[in-house]
């Protein structure tokens, strides 16, 4: 028995609102816990274990060349994607442009990938799956995490500013097709002095996924 359109018509026939992102309190005194070497098949690069003083505060940063002779260093601030990074989903373009961006800053003399545990845009890995199932019943990604009762994305960026401040980052040029990202950033003291677009190849699984960033949330997607 084939159940799956009527499930489809139910959840599309629900109505559905946007949650606002919830409020976190300012975050200060980010810190480096732990530093190694990382070689890659990218470039040599070394790992950064960063704190802050609030429970779940925490980042890796994966760094290339010396941060405190570059004006401006190349940033790329990733949220963990389980499924993409690890497993190569094709659903999203989170591994391609993990790849991109650890290539473009292997190339650059100074940069930094800023690794940050907000899977699912926030909501988390289970939350997550459960958006995927919705959208596999035909919502798409903005849908399905407004029916779960989520923000369009819950990320928030005051930690990663402190983070990059923790690295000795004031200034960045920021791989990022989010303008939401680039302001979150200067809002916290982080200086954006250019934004990189981060666009790897899109493939026919991303399309649909990448087409509501752009006319949904804003992303700056001008090829698509």
């Amino acid at each position: 028995m084939n159940t799956a359109a009527p499930i489809a018509t139910a959840i599309l026939n629900v109505p559905m609102k946007s949650h606002p992102r919830k409020k976190r309190l300012r975050t200060r005194g980010a810190r480096i816990v732990a530093s190694a070497a990382l070689p890659t098949s990218y470039g040599r690069f070394s790992i950064h274990g960063i704190e802050g003083p609030h429970k779940g505060e925490e980042a890796v940063a994966i760094r290339h060349g010396d941060l405190a002779r570059a004006k401006a260093p190349l940033v790329r601030i990733h949220s963990q994607c389980l499924t993409g990074d690890v497993f190569t989903s094709q659903r999203c373009d989170c591994r391609a442009q993990l790849e991109l961006s650890l290539k473009s800053i292997a190339k650059s003399k100074a940069g930094v990938v800023l690794y940050l545990p907000q899977e699912g845009r926030g909501i988390g890995l289970i939350n997550k799956l459960k958006a995927y199932e919705l959208q596999d019943a035909g919502l798409d990604t903005v849908e399905a995490n407004r029916k779960l009762g989520f923000a369009d994305d819950s990320r928030d960026y005051e930690f990663a500013a402190d983070a990059l401040k923790a690295l000795g980052m004031k200034s960045v040029r920021l791989l990022s097709n989010n303008p939401d990202k680039v302001r979150q950033l200067e809002a916290a003291g982080v200086k954006v002095a250019e934004r990189v677009p981060c666009r790897p190849r899109t493939t026919k699984h991303s399309a649909a996924y990448l087409k509501t960033k752009k006319n949904k949330m804003g992303h700056l997607l001008s090829d698509l």
